[in-house]
């Protein structure tokens, strides 16, 4: 039988005509500021195709993107959604640029609360955005149109700016993945500001596997952006394998309904079966620097960014923004700086609250309010809406924002908030909870260390690793031109020895990612007579790894003929059950290493 031919992918061409029928399915206008025409995206996804034809590799090679209307897009207007206020930037923002040079298409503009001011998404001229599943409902702000874009099946991920919860919130009400980086880790050159010192990027999508692509490529320090931020030299790589949780008391749910704790309590029974711990913490502090953002003197930032153009009074301003940015014009200076100062303690607190864990676990927002509740009630809905996002930029904190099953059938999200530049590990806590497998480590640094005896995953030493937050990328085998020896010290480990090309074995390791001071600190922990070097994979590859001098190893025992040190620690404790010779396989002596057995 002749085997079937492989599926082949669609076009970029092809996946442009899908979204675009997409569009007019959905018949959701509200969403869209500016959409681009089909012909000119269309015209920019064939020369895409060719590209790829070519040979030439892009990491997010065809993906269609929306971007919200307070991000330049060279070619574009920018409104932030007050059309008096629209201007053609001349080039796009960082982020967008280096999301378009990685082969990503941008669709159009999508709608928003004005000047990113709200988290209802009902704020705007251009109409209120519709809940994605039911148009009863609000979208939540004020990333409102790039999240529904994503829900509604057009877009594969979409940027948002967060400044008090605005790329979360959206992605709970609309059951997606909102992730909100580290301020500062994604450039914010090319954005209209909000309140530039708590303004921040952040990109929806259906799965944290897309948002993190998306994401990783967006990251990295601007000269554009005197707040842009790198990496710092230890940043950890991983959670560990059962990450220590803090989560609030019954008290601090109290704004949540039965439904939503009921599933916030699901949320938190799967992350346990999970392998996470979790504890009772009081989170009274956190939610209480929350509101320094709008009932505070903070609120100035929102005049510094706006007020000047709002104080025109335009026509097309909405009200109930006006309302807030222009009510912060007569805030004195002596007061901002006092929460200013107030803040600073806020941030201080936060770290004692947190020491010793490896994330916050929070519901994303309260519940999922209709458009005639938000018309009622605008600031008050709004408020409440943020109880549980309004501080972690104050605080300069990190969240993933994921969705977590359903609360009196509407979506409901839970949140993994974390220290400044701990992402990855709140990447990996939420990875526990949408079920996705491990993706690269979202910090673009790192070092790979093979490890053969005692760091392996189980080993004593293990925890060495885990605690340095090394990341696990996966299992190695040396070229065979290694030997193992079984050495006396305490607790157990082997040596590695290289010997002449081939007269080794293949000897089976793991390959762990580790910061680069995290590498320093490990080998500076280093014991005799382990050291580093590079060693000789069964690829032709090279990686640094562990190492023994031989004249220690020649007093251990050659294991080799094991072909790893797991394999020789099973056949030891299955020689001790049976009574027969531990550390060697049968009818063979330890210092034999036939090549098959080898292998």
């Amino acid at each position: 039988m002749k085997p079937s031919s492989p599926t082949p992918h669609p076009t970029v061409e092809a996946r442009v005509e899908a979204a675009y029928r997409r569009i007019e399915e959905a018949a959701r206008p509200e969403v869209w500021i500016t959409l681009r025409p089909q012909e000119g995206v269309r015209a920019e996804a064939r020369t895409l195709d060719a590209r790829l034809a070519a040979g030439e590799q892009l990491p997010l090679a065809g993906l269609l993107m929306a971007v919200k209307d307070n991000i330049d897009v060279v070619g574009l207007p920018t409104t932030a959604a007050c059309p008096s206020y629209a201007y053609r930037p001349a080039a796009s923002a960082t982020a967008v640029q280096r999301l378009t040079d990685a082969g990503a298409l941008v669709l159009g503009k999508t709608n928003m609360d004005q000047f990113a001011t709200g988290l209802v998404g009902t704020r705007s001229p251009y109409g209120a955005v519709r809940g994605a599943a039911d148009p009863e409902l609000i979208s939540g702000g004020s990333s409102s149109g790039s999240a529904v874009a994503v829900a509604l099946g057009i877009a594969d991920f979409a940027l948002g700016t967060d400044t008090a919860g605005s790329g979360r919130v959206p992605a709970a009400l609309g059951g997606l993945v909102g992730i909100k980086p580290t301020l500062g880790l994604v450039p914010a050159t090319g954005v209209v500001p909000a309140a530039r010192p708590y303004d921040c990027v952040t990109v929806f999508a259906a799965t944290l596997t897309t948002a993190q692509r998306a994401l990783t490529v967006m990251t990295g320090p601007d000269e554009g952006d005197p707040r842009s931020r790198d990496w710092p030299a230890g940043v950890r790589l991983a959670a560990p394998a059962r990450p220590r949780l803090a989560v609030p008391r019954a008290a601090d749910l109290a704004p949540l309904g039965p439904g939503a704790r009921a599933a916030f309590a699901t949320a938190l029974d799967r992350l346990a079966a999970a392998g996470a711990r979790t504890e009772v913490l009081d989170v009274s502090p956190l939610l209480e620097a929350a509101r320094l953002l709008y009932e505070g003197a903070l609120v100035a930032e929102r005049y510094a960014a706006v007020g000047e153009f709002l104080e025109g009074r335009p026509a097309d301003a909405d009200p109930t923004v006006a309302r807030i940015v222009l009510a912060a014009a007569g805030i004195p200076a002596a007061a901002l700086a006092a929460d200013q100062e107030r803040l600073d303690i806020f941030r201080a607190e936060a770290g004692r609250l947190l020491d010793g864990f490896d994330a916050l676990v929070l519901p994303t927002t309260t519940g999922h309010p209709s458009l005639a509740e938000v018309a009622a009630d605008p600031v008050g809905v709004n408020s409440r809406l943020g109880t549980y996002t309004n501080f972690v930029n104050l605080l300069d904190m990190a969240a993933v924002a994921v969705p977590a099953g359903e609360a009196d059938g509407t979506p409901f999200g839970v949140s993994v908030i974390t220290r400044a530049f701990e992402d990855q590990a709140a990447l990996d806590i939420a990875a526990l909870l949408t079920g996705e497998r491990s993706a690269p480590p979202y910090p673009g640094t790192g070092t790979d260390l093979a490890v053969f005896g005692a760091h392996l995953r189980g080993q004593p030493l293990h925890p060495q690793l885990t605690a340095l937050g090394a990341r696990f990328a996966g299992e190695l085998r040396t070229a065979p031109d290694y030997r193992l020896f079984a050495l006396g010290t305490v607790p157990p480990k082997p040596g590695l020895v290289r010997v002449a090309p081939g007269a080794g074995a293949a000897l089976a390791g793991e390959r762990w990612t580790l910061s680069p001071a995290a590498l320093g600190r490990f080998l500076a922990e280093l014991p005799p007579p382990m050291s580093l070097g590079r060693i000789r994979l069964d690829d032709g590859s090279w990686v640094l790894g562990f190492q023994c001098d031989p004249h220690s190893a020649a007093a251990g025992q050659d294991i080799t003929a094991y072909g790893g040190w797991l394999a020789y620690q099973a056949a030891g404790a299955a020689g001790a059950a049976d009574g027969g010779l531990a550390g060697a396989p049968a009818g063979q002596a330890p210092g034999s290493a036939p090549e098959a057995a080898a292998r």
